[in-house]
């Protein structure tokens, strides 16, 4: 059995992942720490464990085995850092960290210390992208050169939302940090990573963060991708566009079909069946700490999502295309 120490309830998924640990066989939860400690302490009366009122005390137990970090992210190098070097196994909700120099430091003590680190980016293993993902390896698109895809919902507009998502210093952003981390690792799942980020944030209801976002990735080929995110739509469908030189893939405009013209098919659009979805990311972490392995396409994306972040954010702020080798790591 891993024993999980819960760190933080800060995140709107928190109470997700937490029902993860409780339904896998081999986890359990064996203690909690908040950064608020009246919210941990509900917590873990909540679930029947132990409120550990300190991180170091948490990180130090025997009894601890790994850790699943839903932090404020302002704080995710810190946590992640001491866990890595405590020898506790990592599952964090994206992102890993604002900075590719945060990053930087939480894998680099997360292989000193031989623990397994996964991920939180569920729509890489959901059910439409497993075919899609096909359709592109096997060329029947053709040369890829153009990606969007978008994801929004009416948060901040129908104050669903909790308020400190709306907090710079302990988001790192907004509406594209938060939800469009879904797009943005999915245009990189489909196009690879871009040369350079350029961004622009709406604050249509007057937050401190934007509320409104786009992210548009320039490719050496001529490809270009487009992320697009926000909290201010009532009915925008979650949806992915892909555009190539021999055919295009539509999902979701609006209903949930993949959708594919292309002229090695033949004429007309034809629907391509949705499979099976690979497992959670959770799943995969827990399979990787009892079999030894390593989640080396999740955190090489995990990784490459800061480096989109950050250029983004950079970009808004510097009003300018932001290259992604000029990211100091």
């Amino acid at each position: 059995m891993i024993r999980i120490g819960m760190i933080s309830y800060w995140h709107v998924h928190a109470e997700d992942y937490t029902r993860q640990v409780l339904d896998h066989p081999e986890t359990e939860i064996a203690a909690i720490w908040d950064e608020i400690p009246e919210r941990g302490e509900e917590k873990a009366a909540k679930y029947g464990v132990p409120f550990i009122a300190s991180l170091d005390e948490l990180l130090s137990r025997s009894d601890i085995d790994a850790v699943v970090v839903d932090a404020p992210t302002n704080i995710h190098r810190d946590v992640m850092v001491k866990a890595a070097r405590a020898g506790k196994h990592i599952f964090t909700e994206k992102v890993v960290a604002p900075t590719l120099k945060e990053v930087n430091e939480i894998l680099e003590e997360v292989g000193k210390a031989g623990v397994k680190l996964t991920v939180s980016l569920p729509r890489v293993y959901d059910a439409y992208t497993q075919p899609i993902r096909k359709i592109v390896e096997e060329g029947t698109l053709g040369r890829l050169t153009l990606a969007r895809v978008r994801l929004s919902h009416n948060g901040a507009t129908a104050n669903w939302l909790p308020e400190h998502f709306y907090n710079k210093e302990q988001c790192g952003g907004g509406a594209l940090i938060d939800l469009g981390c879904h797009p943005v690792y999915l245009v990189r799942l489909f196009l690879g990573l871009p040369e350079s980020v350029s961004a622009t944030y709406g604050y249509v209801t007057g937050k401190e963060v934007e509320d409104n976002a786009v992210a548009v990735m320039s490719y050496a080929n001529g490809a270009i991708g487009i992320a697009e995110a926000g909290f201010v739509n009532s009915h925008s469908p979650f949806c992915i566009e892909l555009h190539g030189t021999d055919g295009t893939l539509l999902f979701g405009f609006p209903e949930e079909k993949i959708l594919v013209r292309s002229q090695s098919l033949g004429d007309g659009w034809q629907e391509v069946p949705i499979g099976e979805r690979k497992p959670f990311a959770f799943d995969q972490w827990v399979g990787h700490i009892l079999e030894g392995t390593e989640a080396t396409e999740n955190v090489r994306l995990a990784a490459d999502l800061t480096k989109l972040m950050e250029a983004a954010n950079r970009s808004v702020a510097e009003g300018k295309p932001i290259r992604i080798g000029d990211l100091q790591g």
